[in-house]
């Protein structure tokens, strides 16, 4: 069985032994990602590939809200499964595994499933004369043509990696780890000291964790608002707005594996924190995200109070999540296996779905609120189920 981060699942002999409501949990939060972008069309004012004259701003509150927390818990339950692959399999062998389960689903789906997304973007919406699919992949999503006098953007060329973008930084993470764990061998030696065992983290070190994150990432947002996408090293795609907390919270997961966190997390400290973060998740969709306190980026009062507002969502779900599904999701059966087996599957195929989905819908007079049901119900049921029926071609289930 295999994670999203391509960590297989069982336990080696010896080894600690596998949280299994883990794989529940990761398979929740990628499923919340189907319902997120189910509301793209119908809430955020993101740029997104359908337009749809249909906005409640409920919908952008729960994208808001989500957006908070979802890839951060999902870069911690990463960050906490690699240490145990690479112990397995050595640095080679965990870097080879890495390339294959991320890097070639990462290359093939850039190749296809964005270029083809946008391609219909581009015929459907942009007022360009029509031209052919190997056109348009050469000449605009490349850039080898010219760019346009007028042209619409939102960047040039229109090569992006859509949401492939979280396997692209988890394979650059984790390669980033197997550097860092190095390291940390070749001190090991020098000093001939292991590292002390570290208690999990209280109130007091959460708190502290929080307000520095926050201050750091208000700190980036001066220059690099949300939703700003840059190209690292002209390749790796990042927003930097909501990077030091992915970073910070794979890092999260790797200490948790080492220290044996999540086991020693107490639950009054866990379920403090998702009070905190569902008091605050409730205040949000009652006075909604598009007021004046917030904004996502800039040297401003309302970009901090919103960046402040986010960390704090991020670390009470995190925590709050992680405690309760320790205590309520441990079970584990054939759906849950085949759910968890199949989840990284529905990660990559699942958004050619949502927007076609999309698109069929907008010839319909549902309501905003309605639409997005609908959507977001087909494109799980969708999504999974193809994801299922994918993992019975060999080939593919050893790539996914």
């Amino acid at each position: 069985m295999f994670s999203a981060s391509g960590v297989k699942s069982e336990s080696p002999t010896g080894a600690r032994p596998y949280l299994h409501y883990l794989d529940n949990l990761r398979v929740a939060m990628i499923l919340m990602v189907v319902v997120h972008h189910a509301a793209q069309a119908y809430g955020p004012p993101d740029w997104w590939y359908v337009h749809d004259d249909r906005h409640t701003g409920v919908l952008a509150t729960l994208s808001a809200v989500g957006g908070a927390f979802r890839m951060s818990l999902l870069f911690f339950v990463a960050g906490y499964l690699v240490p145990r692959s690479a112990d397995r399999r050595g640095a080679w062998g965990f870097a080879r595994g890495r390339l294959r389960r991320l890097g070639i689903p990462f290359l093939v789906g850039a190749a296809t499933i964005i270029p083809a997304l946008m391609y219909v973007y581009y015929i459907r919406y942009r007022g360009y004369p029509p031209i052919s699919f190997p056109r348009y992949y050469v000449e605009v999503f490349l850039g080898f043509g010219q760019r346009p006098a007028d042209w619409s953007g939102p960047i040039w060329p229109d090569l992006q990696f859509g949401h492939l973008w979280f396997i692209q930084n988890l394979l650059v993470l984790s390669l980033l780890y197997l550097a860092a764990r190095a390291l940390a061998h070749r001190a090991g030696r020098i000093t001939h000291r292991p590292a002390p065992p570290l208690p999990a983290p209280g109130h007091r070190a959460l708190v502290a964790f929080t307000l520095t994150l926050a201050a750091v990432a208000f700190l980036v947002r001066i220059r690099y608002p949300l939703d700003e996408w840059v190209p690292v090293a002209e390749f790796i795609q990042a927003e930097p707005a909501r990077l030091a907390q992915y970073v910070a919270f794979f890092t999260a997961g790797v200490l948790a594996y080492r220290h044996d966190w999540l086991t020693g997390l107490p639950r009054r400290v866990g379920y403090t924190w998702l009070a905190v973060g569902v008091a605050l998740a409730v205040a949000l969709f009652a006075t909604g995200t598009g007021t004046s306190f917030f904004a996502t980026g800039g040297a401003s009062p309302a970009s901090a109070c919103w960046t402040l507002v986010e960390t704090i969502l991020c670390v009470g779900f995190c925590l709050g999540l992680l405690t309760l599904f320790r205590d309520v999701a441990t079970g584990h059966n054939r759906l849950t296996r085949a759910l968890a087996d199949s989840s990284y599957t529905v990660y990559i195929i699942h958004l050619p779905i949502v927007v076609a989905l999309q698109f069929a819908f907008t010839h319909t007079t549902l309501p905003a609120l309605a639409a997005f049901a609908a959507v977001a119900g087909l494109a799980v049921v969708a999504s999974t189920g193809a994801a299922l029926l994918s993992r019975r071609v060999p080939i593919l289930r050893s790539l996914l």
